[in-house]
């Protein structure tokens, strides 16, 4: 028997559920769509957010042949074979046939290079599916071909609404006299993922006999995930559940727990780019300013883990990530950069003040563009008191030093600096 998740997968975009930033109503790949117009695009999300669903819908809406391709199985030579059965597939002036490439970011740079020529001549309109960001994964050249959709977690509502279609439309599951009384671990245990969702329902509507009523509630959801949940599994199980795990742990300075984190990750076969990048993050929005070498050696543990491999890269990461975890913590830097795309978009686009403007021109020196300007080098101390914000915003305070030492240090050269100006 099909699992459920295959069961209940939509084949039209009326039946499509979530993502309504691209396909609702007069959304951008709605209309491509509706246009016949498809560039090449890759869809990015987490899993379960119907990536592949949605890429085989477009195949059967615009009525193009379609071929799918696996990174993780398919090679230059299959890319290359798709590729001549597209061109096959062309007659006159007949769409291109769309290829869809599922965990595009594994595919290697050869493997890559070999879709360039198929996407830019329009041989094949690519749609690839990735769980992770683009920019990193994706090569330049290829990227710059193609469109990145972000694809977002489904909502709660979007969620009960696919549980209550299920138990209404599945050919097993109507039948059934199921009731369910609470829904929170259900959620909770999906996090957004439709189709870990229907592999909780599926899992526990398979207890007890068809003809019995069946009461489901979060102690029968948690009791019956737990007893079949499955091994650290990177391609999305939990995959998200055990890097964030891994990440607060870090945050919260425990090094005993993020080395096992660390160790659940590596024994589970998770990429080595993978940790070493949110180690990355973490060292910018937890550590910070507190102690900015952390950044340093977050950065410097990426490029190393990369060069060496595994089994070694195990103890490169170890080292980073004991140091991160014991290293004082500050969010300053994250709060502020927060606070000031906030501000931005309260106060729109605020003209640069005169002083600031480049002056390349005779006409623009005439307009005072630079007039005004106090060279810092030019002063005592490489200071010179004047503003850089825009009038209608003078005086904001976005970033705000923590109380750690090194930025308490760099509280006092603000002080210094700044007098009254700003609020430190």
């Amino acid at each position: 028997m099909r699992p459920l998740a295959e069961r209940m997968r939509p084949h039209r975009l009326e039946e499509f559920v979530g993502q309504k930033h691209l396909v609702g109503e007069g959304a951008i790949l709605r209309q491509a769509i509706t246009s016949g117009k498809l560039p090449s695009f890759i869809l990015w999300g987490p899993p379960g957010v119907g990536k592949t669903t949605l890429a085989r819908i477009i195949a059967n809406e615009l009525k193009r042949p379609f071929q799918t391709l696996s990174a993780v199985t398919s090679g230059v030579k299959d890319v290359r074979e798709a590729i001549d059965k597209a061109k096959s597939q062309r007659f006159f002036n007949s769409p291109n046939p769309i290829l869809f490439i599922d965990e595009i970011h594994r595919f290697s740079k050869s493997q890559q290079d070999s879709l360039l020529g198929a996407v830019e001549e329009g041989t094949i309109t690519l749609i690839g599916a990735t769980t992770e960001n683009p920019s990193f994964e994706v090569i330049p050249a290829l990227l710059s071909r193609c469109q990145v959709y972000v694809l977002e977690p489904l909502s709660k509502d979007e969620l009960l609404f696919l549980v209550q279609q299920a138990l209404q439309k599945d050919e097993f599951l109507k039948g059934r006299k199921i009731q369910i009384e609470e829904y929170e671990a259900m959620l909770q245990y999906s996090g957004g993922d439709a189709r870990k969702l229907y592999n909780i329902l599926e899992l526990v509507s398979n207890y007890g006999a068809e003809d019995e009523e069946l009461l489901i509630t979060n102690e029968i959801v948690t009791r019956r995930v737990q007893q079949n949940i499955a091994r650290y599994d990177k391609a999305g199980e939990q995959h998200y559940d055990i890097a964030s795990a891994f990440i607060k742990s870090i945050r919260g300075s425990d090094p005993n727990a993020a080395v096992y984190w660390l160790a659940r990750m590596i024994e589970g076969g998770e990429d080595v780019k993978f940790i070493a990048r949110r180690m990355v993050i973490a060292a910018a929005e937890d550590i910070g300013l507190a102690n900015p070498n952390a950044l340093l050696m977050a950065t410097t543990t990426f490029q190393a883990v990369q060069a060496v491999g595994l089994p070694e890269a195990r103890i490169i990461l170890s080292q980073a990530v004991i140091y991160l975890a014991t290293s004082p913590k500050s969010n300053s830097a994250y709060l502020a950069i927060s606070e000031a795309q906030s501000l931005v978009r309260k106060s729109g686009n605020l003209p640069v003040p005169l002083h600031l403007r480049n002056a390349p021109t005779q006409l623009m020196k005439e307009l005072n563009y630079g007039a005004g300007y106090k060279y810092a080098h030019d002063f005592p101390g490489n200071f010179a008191f004047q503003e850089f914000l825009p009038e209608e915003i003078s005086g904001a305070t976005l970033f705000k030093p923590q109380k750690n030492p090194a930025e308490e240090k760099i509280r006092q050269n603000l002080q210094h600096w700044w007098k009254n100006k700003y609020p430190y």
